[in-house]
């Protein structure tokens, strides 16, 4: 092969390299389609999920559900087609709506169902019927009779079955749901171990009506709370990048503190043990050997946890030593943070856009799980005899697709979060006039989500959805297996469980980063996570600090929002004198003020892991020279000058160093016979001497040719 061909095409290769690594890490207005094969399978996916709901609907399904169905299987409120094998049933119900149980109170605490006996009735009874007449009278005044259907109305009292086929005596007064027309009694009490199974701290049924009573009370502070709770949420994603210094150094003292005060107090009991328990132990020692043993274990447990805890705190320690300019680049991601919210305003109102369309969503699919619940092959149960509708055959793994439709599309609905907001903020970022940000950046990120990224977004979520269905497997036979297996199974059960969550986080971090690569690079998945997994790992001591120190601050944020709506909430119901009615209200303000604070503390936080990427990629790429000039914030700008003077003052000591090493290399001290030694010249003003040294003495003490001239400063 020619050579100067060879040469051409490498150096044609070296350019393109060149130029495809000066596009690499930039927001390319020309975009493509990314991950295309997975957004068709994405699609397949939910047009198969709908397909579910269509199936349930069509084969009745969804109307046993609203409309209600008798234990003959006949749907309450139509005409039936007759079933065969089950008596009773393809009646006429048009006129019998409403479903009524004959023991609503008799409810499987297991299954979480009513195993009473059901029946379409025209009118629930409004008065309690306390023996068989009032039922009569009501069937007969009313045209709703309560009792099996192949009974005669006006012989309820005289017959013999009335005992199985009737409602039990006394029968509650009930009214109808609004929506699922059954007959629920009016007083709920009935359902009190019902109650008791899901509400296992309650063991007293006066305490629940306190409670209740104590939140039907409150419900305006309640509301009042939550909005506040809400509000001071979207103030702290503004203020933070103002006390986010404070809180980081008043935190890393508080760690340094805490580690030394343990540490001192575990060395002073080991130093007391063996200062007063010699002592102890030879008292112990004439009543009994054992407890003599127990005492020495316990001063070789003190000893290793303080030896632990030291080894534990000098690491602390030096880490903080090593790690103290890093600190400062979290408080600049954190002030720089606060400014994309005050450009961005509209990503206080993303964590309100995905709550609702997650909302949305799990009705859907709540529904339709109910709907699959009352679909298929009617199946009369052996143990009650009554008239079922299930699954069977390769239509009851229709269940477990609809439970991985779950995941896999609660984890897309998230990720598309994540990736609105990585757009978004590296729209910001790699803005150098930040006057001149789009109108409306967020839709702007939206847009481009919808037309070229929905196919990484479902290749991220598929990835997390492949590995947090085994956990859930995992976890629910650990429940199913409680008490029944071995401390082998249960450690290995847990220990499975453990290794599958912390790798569903390490995965959901590296999404995180793999979609604001996208965003910059417009790349498919796994070109965006391998390019923003080397520039985590390039970076890795800077992620440690971020991620720690970051999220114990934003931890204390939420902590914050929590404690702050909490003392408002003592101030406000301080009016009540039954302190046993705050506790439900003030649980309910504190989990509600939780959560909103982590909604939205957690897209400041990914706001933060973003900047920090974009961060990176700019101090690799560009170094501040014409034409390859910082995209940076004057915080971070700050930050990346106070760093370069740190490492030029770095450098110039190495530099003395190694100019006094290389001095002492030409002054190495030489052993010379006596009488060796003919001449030393005056010192020059450098502070050196010039020796002479010569095989043997000359006349007139010249030097001869072959004599060396060494410098000395020690001379």
């Amino acid at each position: 092969m020619d050579p100067k061909r060879l040469s051409s095409s490498s150096q044609q290769q070296v350019r393109l390299r060149q130029k495809r690594t000066k596009r690499e890490w930039r927001p390319l207005e020309d975009r493509s389609c990314t991950d295309l094969p997975w957004f068709l399978l994405f699609t397949v996916f939910c047009v198969g999920m709908g397909s579910i709901c269509g199936f349930t609907i069509v084969t009745g399904g969804a109307a046993r559900l609203v409309f209600g169905y008798d234990s003959y299987g006949n749907t309450c409120g139509q005409r039936n087609e007759q079933i065969e094998g089950v008596r009773l049933s393809g009646l006429d119900h048009t006129d019998r709506k409403f479903v009524f149980f004959l023991d609503p109170c008799n409810i499987d605490i297991v299954q979480r169902k009513i195993k009473s006996m059901a029946l379409c009735v025209s009118l629930c009874p409004t008065e309690e019927l306390k023996t068989y007449q009032d039922l009569k009278r009501f069937a007969m005044v009313n045209g709703s009779e309560l009792c099996s259907y192949e009974l005669a109305a006006h012989r309820y009292p005289v017959l013999e079955q009335r005992t199985t086929k009737c409602p039990k005596l006394p029968v509650p007064p009930s009214k109808p749901l609004p929506v699922f027309n059954r007959c629920t009694p009016v007083d709920i009490s009935c359902y009190a171990r019902f109650a008791e199974a899901v509400v296992t701290f309650v063991g007293d049924n006066s305490v629940l009506h306190r409670l209740i009573a104590g939140v039907a009370a409150s419900k305006e502070i309640i509301i009042g709370l939550c909005v506040l709770a809400l509000f001071l949420s979207m103030i702290l994603m503004v203020i933070i990048r103002y006390i986010s210094a404070v809180l980081v150094w008043i935190l890393t003292s508080l760690v340094v503190l805490g580690s030394l005060a343990g540490t001192s107090v575990l060395w002073w009991l080991y130093i007391d043990y063996r200062l007063y328990g010699n002592d102890t132990s030879s008292k112990v020692l004439k009543e009994a050997k054992e407890e003599v043993e127990v005492t020495r274990d316990s001063g070789q447990a003190l000893l290793v946890y303080a030896v632990a805890a030291t080894v534990f705190t000098i690491i602390l320690l030096l880490l903080m030593l090593f790690m103290r300019k890093r600190v400062a680049l979290t408080i600049a991601l954190f002030h720089v943070a606060g400014k994309v919210f005050i450009h961005l305003p509209l990503l206080t109102l993303q964590p309100f856009v995905t709550f609702f369309a997650l909302l949305l969503f799990w009705i859907y699919w709540i529904l339709v799980l109910l709907f699959l619940g009352t679909t298929g092959n009617p199946v009369q149960n052996e143990e009650t005899g009554l008239t079922e509708f299930r699954l069977t055959g390769p239509l009851q793994y229709l269940t477990w697709y609809h439970a991985v439709g779950l995941v896999w599309i609660s984890e897309f609905i998230l990720a598309c979060q994540q990736m609105t907001v990585a757009g978004a903020v590296v729209t910001y970022y790699f803005t150098r006039d930040k006057n001149r940000l789009p109108v409306t950046p967020i839709l702007s990120s939206v847009l481009r989500l919808v037309r070229y990224h929905l196919g990484t977004v479902a290749k991220g979520s598929f990835i997390i959805t492949l590995v947090k269905i085994p956990r859930l497997i995992l976890m629910y036979i650990h429940n199913q297996l409680k008490g029944k297996e071995n401390a082998c199974a249960r450690c290995m059960l847990k220990t499975c469980i453990c290794c599958l969550w912390c790798l569903e986080k390490c995965l959901n971090y590296l999404n995180q980063n793999a979609y604001a690569a996208t965003a910059i690079n417009s790349t498919s998945f796994c070109t965006s996570a391998r390019d923003a997994f080397v520039i985590l790992v390039e970076n890795a001591l800077r992620v440690a600090t971020i991620n720690a120190i970051g999220d114990f601050v934003l931890f204390l944020g939420k902590i914050l929002i929590v404690t702050t709506t909490a003392f408002a909430g003592v101030l406000l119901l301080n009016y009540q004198r039954d302190y046993a009615e705050w506790l439900l209200p003030l649980i309910i303000v504190c989990l509600f003020s939780f959560l909103v604070a982590h909604c939205f503390l957690s897209i400041f936080e990914i706001v933060v892991d973003v900047l920090f990427l974009c961060f990176a990629i700019d101090t690799k790429y560009n170094d501040g020279t014409p034409g390859k000039e910082f995209f940076m914030d004057k915080a971070l700008m700050e930050f990346v000058e106070s760093s370069r003077r740190l490492e030029r003052a770095v450098e110039r000591g190495r530099s003395r160093v190694k100019e006094v090493a290389s001095e002492g290399a030409e002054i190495k001290p030489m052993m010379f016979a006596p009488g060796r030694v003919r001449r030393i010249k005056n010192q020059k003003p450098g502070g050196c001497h010039i020796l002479y040294v010569c095989p043997s003495a000359t006349p007139n003490n010249q030097p001869k040719k072959n004599c060396r001239e060494t410098k000395n400063n020690q001379i």
